[in-house]
C-alpha cells in the first residue's frame, strides 16, 4: 500500500513539473516575440526627454558613448603563468621557504 502512495505522489509531482516546464516555455516564446521600442534614440541626443540609460554608457557631458567598454587581448598560458608567478613572488605576505 505504501508503494502505491509513493508512486501516486511521484506521478503528481512529475505532472506538475512537466506542466510548469511547458507553461514556462510558452511564456518564454511569447515574451521573445514581443517588440520593445528602444528607450534611447540617437537622433534626439540634445532633447530634454527622460532617457533611461545606464550611467556607465554616458560620458561626462551626458552623451552616449560609441566606443567599446572592454577590450581584451589574448595571452598565452606561459605568459599568464609567468605574470602570476611574478605577482606571487612580489607579494609581501609570501612566506620564505628555506632552500635545500
Amino acid at each position: 500500500m505504501l508503494h502505491l502512495i509513493y508512486i501516486l505522489a511521484f506521478t503528481v509531482i512529475a505532472l506538475l513539473a512537466v506542466s510548469n516546464l511547458i507553461r514556462s516555455l510558452v511564456t518564454l516564446s511569447a515574451e521573445s516575440q514581443k517588440f520593445y521600442p528602444p528607450q534611447y534614440n540617437t537622433s534626439n541626443r540634445g532633447s530634454t526627454s527622460i532617457q533611461r540609460v545606464h550611467p556607465e554608457l554616458l560620458d561626462d557631458q551626458g552623451k552616449m558613448i560609441e566606443e567599446p567598454l572592454l577590450l581584451m587581448r589574448s595571452v598565452s598560458v606561459d605568459d599568464a603563468r609567468s605574470r602570476l608567478n611574478a605577482l606571487y613572488d612580489a607579494s609581501p605576505s609570501k612566506t620564505i621557504e628555506p632552500e635545500e
